[in-house]
């Protein structure tokens, strides 16, 4: 019977030297990992899940001495496709652990790439193998042992079909002649992966409606400063930094600056619980970056990039020519043209034949097919 794999759970590290033996040999292996990244400040890899037609692994990765560096050369391997899907995240899970993946075919991004209308692994297994994953476990807490029936088989089924929906689509982009560019945007998002950032910085759009340009400054640096204390918050709490205090409510807290508790609890996004715990520091903060603003003493804001007007001149320019050519070869435009080359070809901007063919994951048949067509316009805005 199809999709009735077996399944293990590994949770002694002497199982691992079996699996890979058997893994080793595989032409395709699906993928997948849960981490706990929904409850925790600091989000730990908690499983990694792998099927072939005849299994399903599942390495518990919280317990002592499993770890999926026990099969890099697997991961390493080219010969051997791994089924992903959406696989960013999983994918910088794997790379703090050491783990650097080759052979990558993302269901999610060759499907995005083939213009499906339904981009969620959901949708391709309905669609595909006929069946309906169960989506009410997505945002669980992986981190718990011993682990629920029902979050087991969510773990399992997270790959029990993904060889399946995987093959399709490798079918389906040969037969459109996309599947080089689909493995070399694969291949770019695997080589590019990097682990989580520990500290990462605010980097969100703030509202700027009716602000003057004093405003402006001091919203955005108010809004730094709640950034770097909900940072401190989130680890004191262990829990995630959006789930302490949401970008949106960093931005109304900045842009509606409140005097009371009331105002502050009436803000979008900021809950009562925040309020009562954290309320009075953050009007404190609030009072302080006021007052910097009336004496001029804000800190000054980091320094804008420079803008290289004939980069952003070759980008305008290869987007339009690529909407033009998807249109008339009815594709997707980052199937002509993914945005990442985009930024490529905008910053090197290379001038002859030989350059462009050097262009790290621009490949041989786009080359032969867009290669003159995109030199000649590049040539143009020189």
């Amino acid at each position: 019977m199809p999709f009735q794999q077996p399944v293990t759970f590994h949770t002694q590290p002497d199982a691992l030297a079996p699996l890979e033996a058997r893994l080793r040999n595989q032409r395709a292996i699906a993928v997948d990992v849960e981490a706990d990244a929904m409850h925790h400040f600091r989000a730990r890899l908690c499983f990694v899940q792998l099927a072939t037609d005849e299994e399903i692994a599942v390495l518990d990765t919280l317990a002592p001495g499993v770890s999926p560096k026990t099969l890099a050369d697997v991961f390493a391997s080219p010969t051997t496709t791994k089924f992903f899907h959406a696989a960013g995240g999983d994918l910088s899970y794997l790379a703090e652990h050491h783990v650097r993946v080759q052979g990558l075919f993302d269901t999610h991004r060759a499907a995005t790439l083939l213009g499906w209308p339904k981009l969620g692994l959901y949708d391709l297994v309905k669609e595909f193998c006929g069946q309906e994953l169960k989506k009410e476990h997505q945002q669980a807490d992986f981190s718990l042992r011993p682990l629920p029936p029902e979050l087991a088989e969510y773990v399992a089924d997270d790959v029990r079909y993904l060889t399946a929906v995987g093959r399709t689509l490798w079918d389906v982009a040969q037969e459109r002649d996309l599947l080089e560019a689909v493995l070399l945007d694969c291949q770019r998002l695997a080589d590019e992966a990097k682990g989580q950032d520990a500290a990462p910085e605010f980097n969100a759009k703030l509202p700027k409606a009716g602000q003057n340009e004093l405003e402006k400054r001091r919203a955005m640096a108010l809004a730094r400063a709640l950034h770097e204390k909900r940072l401190v918050w989130a680890e004191q709490a262990d829990l995630p930094m959006g789930r302490m205090l949401s970008n949106m409510a960093i931005g109304a807290i900045a842009t509606e600056p409140p005097t009371t508790l009331r105002d502050l609890s009436r803000l979008s996004g900021v809950r009562g619980a925040f309020v009562r715990q954290y309320g009075e520091e953050v009007l404190a903060l609030v009072r302080d970056f006021i007052e910097r603003g009336r004496q001029g003493t804000l800190p000054e804001p980091p320094p804008a990039p420079a803008r290289d007007r004939k980069k952003a001149k070759r980008e305008e320019a290869l987007l339009a020519w690529r909407k033009d050519v998807a249109q008339q070869l009815q594709q997707t435009p980052s199937a002509v043209l993914p945005n990442a080359l985009v930024e490529d070809l905008a910053s090197s901007a290379p001038t002859t034949l030989e350059a462009l063919a050097q262009v790290p994951y621009f490949g041989k048949k786009r080359f032969e097919r867009h290669g003159e067509a995109i030199l000649a316009l590049l040539r143009r805005l020189d």
